[in-house]
């Protein structure tokens, strides 16, 4: 059955915002990619933490720990508002077959490449999400951030658990550090090779989907909603007034970033103590809306301002190919940090190497997505999408007839 292809008009703004993020990401995932997964949530369970590596740590968490997701996840959500509306006859017509697409893509995506995919997710709660996108701003504000809040404490709880052990903390013990042999192990096993190292991959795909449902699923939802109430109400569009962009931005960066800058402070100068992470990790949880909404509040005032749309060009054509960004990252570092027929430089890369590294790729794909959209309607990935989920091949060149409507200025 092929579905009608339905006629989107584009907003420059979306696109600023969306393109911004999928870069962001990037910076917090290149640990995974590069280091034991531990070292993500525990960064002194792999390689080293002083100095400049330090450095780079407290900037990726003060800066870009969970904010620059949240915002994707928003966007995923207003991206639902932007292509159904609240006609609930078209829900089951065009969204379900593109989420269940998405799924499949996401599944290659995690088992094959990399267990940290967030595309299983998007796509599981975006089936649920969808029923609600008819609801007042009102409600879908309510009920994002309620969803939020109760994510919030039962990571919380998470955390805070490790205060109701006896004695002092073990961190192998409690499995948030590997043993001196468990990372050797791991690093052999990436260094060794793309095949022998898809078994254990697979495994962390299939125990990384359930958690991440579990633990973060509650967030991902609220926030689409959230993103949905956002794009109704004009906010992800551009159109409210610059005063007002500009004292969102100041309000929610004045009070966000100073308490994730606190955070991640405080747990480089407690040593990551276990005992404290529920202080650590709940300052950021909560500073990272705030964050995040001044980020999209700094990039719809610039969107507003004529003289920087040329600036913001670059960020929006990334945008427009978010989805092949982020599936070509996962392309690259898979590349460069697992073994042949990569370069196998897992457990080699210090922190500060690795945001050298991202940034070399944040600038590669700013430079190819301007140059692929100037011959191509859309990304190589979101041609695929787009074709699997109406049935047969979209036009993808350029043409008079079939150029994508103008992205909408502020």
């Amino acid at each position: 059955m092929t579905i009608a292809t339905p006629k989107l008009e584009r907003f420059a703004s979306i696109d600023t915002l969306r393109g911004i993020a999928v870069l962001g990401i990037l910076f917090m995932n290149v640990q995974v990619f590069a280091m034991h997964s531990n070292a993500y949530q525990y960064p002194p369970a792999h390689m080293d933490l002083t100095g400049a590596n330090a450095s780079v740590w407290w900037t990726a968490f003060t800066f870009f720990e969970v904010k620059f997701i949240t915002i994707f996840s928003a966007l995923f959500g207003a991206g639902i508002a932007l292509m159904l509306g609240d006609d609930k006859s078209q829900g089951t017509r065009q969204h379900y077959p593109r989420m269940l697409w998405l799924l499949l893509i996401g599944l290659i995506h995690a088992y094959v490449f990399w267990f940290g995919d967030i595309l299983v997710a998007y796509a599981l709660v975006g089936m649920v999400a969808v029923l609600l996108r008819a609801m007042s701003i009102a409600k879908l504000l309510f009920w994002g951030l309620f969803a939020i809040a109760i994510n919030g404490l039962l990571i919380l709880g998470l955390f805070s658990s490790f205060n109701l052990m006896p004695g002092e903390i073990d961190a192998v013990a409690v499995g948030m550090a590997p043993s001196p042999e468990d990372l050797a192990d791991t690093v052999a096993l990436y260094q060794s090779g793309f095949i022998e190292r898809l078994p254990y991959n697979a495994g962390f795909a299939a125990i990384g989907e359930i958690a991440g449902l579990v633990f973060f699923g509650g967030r991902t939802f609220g926030l689409m909603l959230i993103g949905m109430a956002l794009f109704k109400s004009g906010f992800l569009t551009a159109r409210w007034s610059m005063p007002i962009y500009l004292l969102c931005a100041v309000a929610a960066l004045g009070v966000g970033l100073p308490i994730a800058a606190w955070a991640g402070s405080a747990a480089l100068a407690d040593g990551f103590d276990l005992g404290n992470m529920w202080k650590h990790q709940g300052a950021n949880y909560f500073a990272s809306l705030l964050v995040s909404f001044g980020y999209a509040s700094v990039v719809m005032l610039l969107s507003k301002i004529n003289a920087f749309r040329l600036i913001l060009y670059p960020f929006t054509a990334a945008g427009r190919m978010a989805f092949t960004n982020y599936l070509s990252q996962t392309l690259i570092m898979t590349y460069l940090f697992v073994g042949p027929p990569g370069l196998g430089w897992f457990g080699t890369i210090e922190r500060v190497g690795q945001a050298q590294i991202v940034i070399a790729v944040w600038i590669g794909q700013l430079v190819f997505s301007v140059l692929w959209l100037s011959v191509f309607r859309f990304g190589p990935f979101e041609w695929l999408w787009r074709s699997l989920t109406y049935g047969k091949p979209q036009p993808i060149l350029k043409t008079r007839t079939n150029e994508p409507p103008p992205a909408t200025p502020a």
